[in-house]
């Protein structure tokens, strides 16, 4: 059974962000965008022309001053800022978490029901499929690809 979403308006959201404990700063230099913090995870919002709200920056976990990104590879999902990347722990998770379902509740977006079972990555990594998430062109060629070719070159000069 679905449940009828609430569309908030800009002010809206910033209102019920900052009743439940969310600090709000705004963005220097821009008008209609505030950086949310709160557990020590951080995102952005800014006011859209009809008065909406678009997610910026999405959550991530504040590492110094700057907001990471959740990287999963497979056997251990990692936060990964321009300077560093640490593995993810049980609480940097359950933060993210309640962070995003907070945040969908304030600016009335659906809560899917895969990512309410737990955190979910921004970017995944696995070891066997890397580099697949680019064209075919642009790929590095797999070993067994250099070495069928190699194979072919030698039985063709003997």
């Amino acid at each position: 059974m679905s449940k009828a979403i609430e569309a908030r308006t800009y002010e809206e959201a910033l209102a019920w962000l900052r009743e439940h404990g969310f600090d709000v700063l705004e963005a220097p230099g821009t008008n209609g965008r505030v950086f949310l913090r709160k557990y020590n995870v951080s995102a952005a919002i800014q006011k859209t022309a009809e008065d909406g709200i678009k997610i910026f920056a999405h959550p991530g976990y504040l590492i110094g001053s700057e907001i990471s990104k959740l990287v999963n590879r497979g056997y251990q999902q990692f936060l990964k800022n321009s300077k560093t990347e640490i593995p993810a722990t049980a609480d940097h998770l359950k933060a993210l978490q309640s962070f995003a379902e907070e945040l969908k509740v304030a600016l009335g977006l659906p809560s899917l029901y895969n990512e309410s079972l737990g955190t979910v990555s921004e970017s995944y990594h696995y070891d066997r499929v890397k580099d697949n998430d680019k064209a075919p062109v642009d790929r590095p060629k797999r070993p067994w690809e250099v070495a069928g070719k190699a194979v072919a070159a030698k039985k063709g000069r003997a």
